[in-house]
């Protein structure tokens, strides 16, 4: 992943949750038994993505070779889990506390987190339809999230390289260049500063970088922290993420509640009340 580039910086993003919303009758089924309440997608810029990778791969060797796991079906490279991939939703407990422990010490990281709390996205859906007629689809949100975690980044190298957890069938690259360059418009909109600084966007699977089994993890701790008030995952790495941008949250400014060192996520700060 060498550059010609002095300056450049590389971008992981990934979701958590789902945008599932209504059942086969047109039941509203947010918050029922698989079906999440929030929806996060998050970025992850890593200084030195090749030792991170280096550092992952190591761990997963560790923990292949360890005797412990010893027959556990999902350490089998047949299962195509942890010996692919760490995923935290679905790595046994024992192995989830070793890669935290690894992130949180070892893995330099700065975070950040867009989250939307579906009941909100499923009154603004409802108003659309019945009002002009116009659908509202999971690329669309999922699109709007992106153009809004890349607004205040791009500008800031020479060279930008952002890797994009696969969803579905599609990589959908093209809509994803058009919501990144929505981006750049609006950081020069608001700043009257040019954001004109090269782009590359590219598509993986999740195990083909290692950077996207990080954010996957910074993800899955804060969506326990919404979706099930568990703050300890959290609070492990607490430290590096730099932004959490709850959308919904709108008690104190109209443009939601934006998370920071100066204003710091806590649970008892998030709001209820549309979760």
């Amino acid at each position: 992943m060498a550059s010609v580039f002095a300056n450049s910086k590389d971008y992981f993003v990934d979701e958590a949750g789902d945008l599932t919303f209504f059942n086969s009758k047109g039941q509203i089924i947010i918050g029922s038994e698989g079906v999440s309440r929030f929806f996060l997608v998050g970025v992850a810029y890593l200084p030195n993505p090749q030792e991170a990778n280096q550092k992952l791969s190591a761990l997963r060797e560790q923990l292949l070779q360890d005797p412990y796991f010893s027959g556990v079906p999902s350490m089998h490279p047949d299962a195509r889990k942890t010996a692919l991939l760490f995923h935290a939703s679905k790595d046994l407990p024992e192995v989830r506390r070793e890669v935290f422990r690894l992130l949180a010490s070892q893995i330099e990281a700065k975070v950040q987190v867009v989250v939307r709390r579906k009941r909100v996205l499923a009154e603004e859906a409802k108003k659309l339809f019945e009002k002009f007629g116009i659908k509202i689809s999971s690329n669309d949100i999922y699109d709007d999230l992106i153009k809004r975690l890349f607004r205040n980044l791009l500008h800031k190298s020479d060279k930008n390289r952002i890797f994009i957890s696969r969803r579905g069938r599609h990589d959908r690259l093209d809509a994803l260049k058009k919501a990144v360059e929505k981006a750049k418009r609006n950081f020069t909109h608001k700043y009257g500063i040019k954001s004109d600084k090269d782009v590359e966007i590219k598509i993986f699977h999740s195990h083909e970088h290692a950077g996207l089994q990080i954010i996957d993890y910074y993800l899955w701790a804060l969506q326990r922290l919404y979706e099930r008030e568990e703050d300890r995952f959290f609070h492990l790495l607490k430290s590096n993420y730099r932004l959490i941008i709850d959308l919904d949250d709108k008690r104190n400014k109209p443009y939601g509640e934006y998370y920071t060192d100066q204003n710091p996520l806590d649970l008892k700060r998030i709001c209820k009340e549309t979760g």
